[in-house]
């Protein structure tokens, strides 16, 4: 059989027939599995799925320390003191953050501390500076003398305007969490404050599921990079950027290897180029039926597709190469691409993460203008701008621009998806729909 039969035969039956879009994402996802976990540096773990239970090694924090600027002081020496009566304390030395060699305080004495210092022995308690002289022999301060303009600040004696209670302004030892505590469950996504946490915890590395590497690649010869000057019936790629801002904005990590002209044998080299730093490829456009639809003539491993759905009918999904990397062959309309993505691309994305929620959030919405027609056995997808709902009324979500495929300035203006399904030919005014969020 030749080469062109070989295709043609393997690709028949998914040409002949119309796929939900249900039955072509789980499609998708029965090739698709999490990431094989690896061991990162912290920051190189940002936006990765922890897979381990992380637990506190050691109480946090390690020691009782100051949350203010001021004096570290025994209650009972304060307990009197007024702005007329103030309690007056020798100061028996300074006490930075870092400090290993501490001054005891005694009865009448006080320790000048700053904020995260460790709390000296006989410390009960931290006076702000702003409750003090500064030992300045004055009334209140707003604030201490910086050390370089004041090198006997820890010596000499302060005066204490406000009593102070037991603990007061002290942060003690394991008041954030004690040792073999919980710190983080596997499967939480690490972010910022996450990571934070983990340093804070002495650890320098930690196990998660890689963030996947995707490559995207437009096609058409019509196609000129931003910047660049349009000729006639040229336009700027536009897809390769939506949607590697797209997959960065999913958890993956996005290359964009920008237009590839329509040559099946150009596209074809760029794809195996790219193989190497990829977990999966997106193409957009040439899945069509057009004689230039590059993509169907090129990757024959690719099952191309018509599906039930409006925009997006023609989709194309294989796995390529030595390593069966997927490969997911969008159309090229720039709404089309985008919605594509949302609804087959990132699930796969989630789904190499690790993540709980590889799906974005459905919810009900009225629908006040309603939708005056949507094609009979196709479920469309239609640009919305969602508002959640008050105590005045129910979440509403209102149609943004037309139906056409190529209207980006209206999907840049959305930030929900309207679904009316399959057997839905209109919606009227003021009913509910089904609202796919997508921030």
């Amino acid at each position: 059989m030749s080469s062109t039969a070989e295709r043609a035969a393997d690709r028949g039956p998914d040409q002949d027939r119309v796929w939900t879009v249900a039955e072509h994402l789980d499609d998708i996802l029965g090739h698709v599995h999490p990431l094989e976990p690896i061991e990162l540096q912290l920051l190189d773990a940002q936006g990765c799925v922890l897979v381990e239970d992380v637990t506190v090694p050691g109480a946090l924090p390690p020691f009782d320390n100051s949350s203010m600027d001021g004096y570290a002081v025994r209650t009972a020496d304060v307990a009197a003191a007024t702005e007329d009566h103030p309690a007056v304390l020798t100061v028996v030395g300074d006490i930075a953050a870092g400090s290993g060699d501490l001054p005891a305080v005694g009865p009448g004495e006080a320790a000048r501390i700053m904020t995260g210092a460790p709390i000296p022995p006989g410390g009960q308690a931290v006076v702000p500076v702003e409750w003090t002289d500064g030992g300045l022999d004055s009334g209140p301060v707003t604030h201490m003398p910086a050390r370089g303009s004041d090198p006997h600040g820890g010596s000499g004696r302060v005066r204490v305007f406000r009593p102070a209670k037991d603990a007061q302004h002290v942060r003690a030892r394991g008041s954030d969490a004690d040792a073999g505590e919980l710190a983080l469950r596997a499967g939480t996504v690490l972010g910022a404050p996450q990571i934070g946490l983990l340093a804070a915890l002495g650890r320098a590395t930690v196990k998660v599921r890689p963030r996947p590497r995707v490559v995207v690649l437009s096609t058409g010869s019509e196609l000129v990079q931003p910047g660049e000057d349009v000729g006639p019936g040229r336009i700027h790629d536009s897809n390769s950027f939506q949607l590697t801002a797209a997959a960065r904005e999913a958890g993956a990590i996005a290359y964009r290897v920008g237009a590839v002209a329509d040559d099946a044998e150009t596209l074809r080299a760029a794809v195996e180029d790219q193989l190497v730093r990829a977990d999966v490829v997106v193409t957009s456009g040439g899945v069509s039926v057009g004689a230039y639809d590059v993509v169907k003539e090129a990757m024959h491993e690719v099952h191309f597709r018509k599906l039930a759905m409006q925009p997006g009918k023609p989709q194309g999904f294989g796995r390529v190469g030595p390593e069966n990397t997927p490969l997911l062959a969008l159309p090229g309309n720039p709404v089309s691409s985008y919605v594509s993505f949302e609804l087959f691309v990132r699930p796969v994305i989630r789904t190499m993460l690790g993540s709980a929620d590889i799906h974005r959030t459905i919810v009900p919405a009225v629908c006040p203008e309603g939708v005056a027609s949507s094609p009979k056995d196709r479920r469309q997808f239609l640009r919305g701008w969602y508002e959640p709902a008050t105590i005045d009324g129910p979440a509403t979500v209102s149609p943004v621009g037309g139906t056409g495929s190529h209207l980006i300035k209206a999907m840049a203006h959305s930030n929900a998806l309207i679904v009316v399904p399959e057997n839905v030919t209109e919606v009227a005014p003021g009913g509910e729909v089904d609202v796919v969020l997508l921030a």
